[in-house]
């Protein structure tokens, strides 16, 4: 048997760190094995999915130095690896399982499913919908079939009794069925949910171990009824640690930069980064901190994980990162990482128009753009005087748009331009004076280059990170602030 290994991220949003994690080791495992690691793009989520999201995922990826056998972007004898080119075959195997009885087809409205549960929440009763809960009388079922009304598909799961399943880690793993619902396999728009496009391009992808995260442990026994159901084997399981802030909370970015392209943009070396993931909850037979991709596949023993919730600690990297820059760089090394981090024509060439009219010597274009060459600005909550909005507000105002950025698209000026006039809108603030405290965060001082060019430079990645950094400076929001301005943000069209 040759051993096969994938990752499956989803395009709809920034490339994670823990999508980073995952892929490591299912690469380590396959490369361990001889076998193959593959990736594929799960991009049914219509609404969020962006193929600039695809692109950031790849390239952040290779960046690291994973590289992949099979994929969009190479081919393969299993393609195509888009899920949302998969369509008609997630289809064909939905019926499969309507005509074998394993799936129906629920006509039942968005209302009468919280109705449900909310019946039988006051009953104090498990909240997973059963088949049984879902019938309708079959007049009604009929009625609503003729009409042409919406449906979903979903699986035939047990009423009663308990679902064992074997991890690789954990042993053996039992889950009550009543704590299962009739998980959703095809939604109303045609798309399969993760559930039924996981099984299926597993098992046509000739997947046999599957390393994921612990999160999916729940989820489990829908997989492994699914291959009973249509008569396969399933792969070998495996469900890693995940991630977690220095807290123990789970790994967020409102805790924690958690994009791949930030640490790539705050001039972090991609073997450090990598070496520093393969320390999440594992560790060398020697216990030395510093390895290559290459040391750790020869050393690599999935038996080595500890499930005690590996903690992404920020500090511990920034050490590492700086071992590497000191020991493994040698000065013409360290200048064309330095070049290849910022001082690239392509980098650059954004910066000049910015500051070339702005200019009347070579030596005023550090001071005027040295907040593209930096991290994190080096202000406090002092920096704000000048702003003149009260504290609350001036907090509420940066945390509003860290929210509308988060979920920005396109990231470009244009984008960036119509997210900040519906604040101003909303904030009943002149673009100025809305404006005042996003320069201070984003690039340090009151006064630079243009601030809405600076965001489309920087990206998504820095920008948000620089205005949460303001945010942390000003004191934070606290959980009661949270709460309302969440309330608030409902609020904005």
């Amino acid at each position: 048997m040759t051993v096969r290994t994938r990752i499956a991220p989803s395009p709809t949003g920034d490339p994670h760190v823990g999508t980073a994690y995952i892929a490591l080791f299912n690469l380590c495992f396959a490369r361990q094995h001889g076998g193959e690691f593959i990736l594929r793009i799960e991009d049914t989520d219509q609404l969020r999915s962006t193929p600039e999201s695809e692109q950031m995922i790849l390239d952040s990826l290779r960046w690291l130095g994973i590289e992949w056998s099979e994929g969009p972007d190479v081919g393969g004898p299993h393609g195509p690896y888009r899920q949302s080119e998969r369509r008609d075959i997630y289809a064909e195997h939905a019926q499969r399982l309507i005509d074998a009885g394993h799936a129906f087809k629920c006509y039942r409205t968005s209302e009468e499913l919280d109705e449900l549960r909310e019946a039988r929440k006051a009953a104090g009763q498990h909240l997973a919908l059963k088949p049984a809960d879902l019938a309708l009388d079959a007049n009604e079922q009929a009625h609503r079939e003729r009409e042409g009304m919406p449906f979903v598909v979903r699986m035939q799961v047990p009423e009663s009794g308990s679902c064992v399943v074997e991890d690789m880690l954990r042993g053996t793993i039992e889950v009550d069925w009543a704590q299962v619902d009739a998980q959703i396999l095809l939604k109303s728009d045609g798309m399969p949910t993760y559930h039924l496009a996981n099984v299926v391009d597993d098992h046509l992808m000739g997947i046999t171990h599957v390393l994921r995260g612990e999160e999916w442990i729940n989820s489990a026994p829908k997989h492994q009824l699914l291959y009973e159901y249509f008569g396969w084997d399933m792969p070998a399981l495996c469900h890693m640690p995940l991630l977690r802030n220095p807290d123990k909370s789970k790994l967020s970015k409102r805790k924690n930069p958690t994009s791949i392209n930030y640490y790539r943009r705050m001039g972090f070396l991609p073997q450090a980064v990598l070496n520093y993931l393969g320390r999440m909850g594992w560790s060398m037979p020697d216990e030395r901190e510093k390895f290559s991709l290459d040391e750790m596949v020869a050393n690599f023993d999935i038996q080595r994980v500890s499930l005690g919730g590996p903690v992404f600690d920020l500090e511990k990297l920034t050490w590492l990162n700086g071992v590497y820059l000191r020991e493994d760089l040698d000065d013409q090394a360290f200048l064309k990482a330095l070049m290849g981090w910022a001082f690239n024509p392509s980098y650059v060439g954004q910066i000049l128009p910015q500051v070339r009219t702005r200019v009347d010597t070579l030596s005023d274009v550090a001071p005027l753009a040295g907040h593209f060459f930096s991290g994190l600005p080096d202000i406090d909550a002092s920096s704000f005087a000048s702003v003149k909005l009260e504290h609350e507000e001036l907090l509420r105002l940066l945390q509003f748009l860290v929210w509308r950025l988060e979920v920005v698209p396109s990231w470009n000026k244009e984008a960036l331009l119509a997210e900040v006039k519906t604040l101003c809108e909303y904030f009943d603030l002149k673009m100025k004076g809305f404006l005042a405290p996003v320069f201070i965060a984003v690039t340090g001082s009151a006064s630079s280059t243009s601030v809405m060019d600076a965001m489309a430079i920087l990206g998504s990645d820095m920008t948000r990170a620089r205005l949460r950094h303001a945010i942390n400076v000003l004191g934070g929001v606290s959980k009661k602030q949270a709460k309302r301005f969440e309330k608030e943000y409902r609020e904005l069209p």
